[in-house]
């Protein structure tokens, strides 16, 4: 393969390359993502957003939204679907995830804000530790409240919760892009 000595999109690099190696567009992108875990190749977004609104409304923030949509499932099965069978169970199912998985989650993600800072899997674990940490937390303070324990504070706090810690990921995520587009 040919060193790059200025920027070109990647389709552009895939087919070049395939051309001149005589190989599939396949085995190039393969290769070309290779060099990129290898480091020799950096991609770079040629437009970036520049704005904390323009992260947060772009692709970058998308597991942002897939956890604001995944706390409006719960809180929708939990008072808008009929509560018999199936529905009862996905309230079940969508309840486990919103309190032992989504909390720890999005804490995680404003603590390590970069990818490379831990693996998938130990993402995985922390979430579901931390989670099991918080939640009992959320309902001790809730004990002390004049709400007390019940379904409907239990719910807007641990998705307040959840999305606050988000909104604290997104920024962390945001400042951490900013001085990646400075480097360049």
């Amino acid at each position: 393969m040919t060193v790059l000595e200025q920027a070109v999109s990647v389709e552009r690099y895939v087919r070049r390359v395939a051309e001149e190696e005589g190989v599939s567009l396949a085995e190039a992108a393969r290769a070309l993502y290779g060099r990129v875990e290898e480091g020799e190749v950096r991609l770079v977004d040629p437009e970036p957003p520049r704005g904390l609104g323009g992260y947060l409304f772009s692709l970058y923030s998308a597991w942002y939204w897939l956890l604001v949509a995944a706390l409006a499932l719960t809180l929708s099965t939990i008072y808008v679907l009929p509560q018999v069978p199936p529905w009862s169970w996905l309230r079940i199912l969508m309840g486990f995830v919103s309190s032992l998985y989504l909390p720890g989650y999005a804490f995680i993600e404003a603590l390590y804000p970069q990818k490379t800072e831990l693996e998938e899997l130990e993402r995985f674990a922390l979430g579901v530790g931390l989670s099991l940490a918080l939640t009992p937390l959320t309902g001790f303070v809730l004990n002390y409240t004049p709400w007390g324990i019940r379904l409907d504070p239990i719910a807007a706090s641990l998705s307040l919760l959840t999305a606050a810690l988000g909104l604290a990921a997104v920024y962390r995520k945001y400042r951490y892009h900013m001085l990646g587009l400075e480097a360049l």
